[in-house]
């Protein structure tokens, strides 16, 4: 499923409305494992991905949100009566489409944060050219911080363009623009939500600091 267009109120600000696309290509869609795999009780990379979105957000005094894996497909659940705290899910175990999902839901504005799956509509694969431009524009920034994500755990990251059928990959373009945009958080830096996730991150897997320009190179998106 891939996002088209906004279907909720117009009121909502340009910053509300960027949370876009969150199904990433069957390339990205392999269970990251670390290099020891198979131990009994071992956690997977994808698992300690989810223990620490969890420890950083799902506390009642925090957002009160949790990453969990297991869906066919991704999507955003807000809290509701017979779910008291907000729910990102993400494709069955793979930690890319953790990474993806927690990136849309860093760059998801507060009244984004409200609605189901962030309140757009989505089409399948196969879009249009100009459908494919619309979907490269907003996906930019949850990208680019998914880059970032992926940086922080040691893992590399493939830009998504996310329209198989049509036979149309990611532009040279649109990896610029994913590139710049990581530059930018970079030198800018990035909300408190993504800034404390990274670093988390970070922390978890023993990596250097990962809001580093050096580390993100226009060539490595081939």
């Amino acid at each position: 499923m891939s996002h088209l267009s906004p279907a909720a109120p117009e009121q909502l600000s340009e910053a509300e409305n960027e949370a876009g696309s969150r199904t990433v290509t069957s390339e990205q869609q392999v269970p990251y494992q670390p290099a020891s795999a198979g131990a009994v009780g071992e956690e997977t990379v994808t698992e300690r991905i989810v223990r620490v979105f969890n420890a950083c957000f799902s506390g009642p005094d925090s957002l009160n949100t949790r990453l969990q894996g297991g869906a066919a497909e991704p999507y955003y659940r807000p809290a509701e009566r017979q779910q008291p705290f907000h729910l990102v899910e993400f494709t069955l175990d793979y930690a890319a489409s953790a990474l993806h999902e927690a990136a849309h839901w860093c760059v998801a504005g507060s009244a984004r944060r409200l609605l189901p799956d962030y309140g757009y509509w989505y089409a399948p694969d196969g879009r249009s050219t100009e459908q494919q431009a619309e979907f490269e524009r907003v996906e930019i920034k949850p990208q680019a911080l998914e880059w970032i994500f992926a940086q922080a755990c040691g893992r590399s990251f493939r830009v998504s363009a996310d329209n198989l059928d049509a036979g149309l990959g990611p532009s040279a373009q649109f990896k610029r623009n994913i590139w710049q945009q990581a530059q930018a958080y970079c030198r800018d830096g990035v909300n408190e939500r993504a800034r404390r996730f990274a670093l988390a991150l970070s922390a978890a897997f023993a990596t250097p600091h990962p809001l580093n320009e050096t580390l993100y190179r226009l060539e490595a998106l081939g």
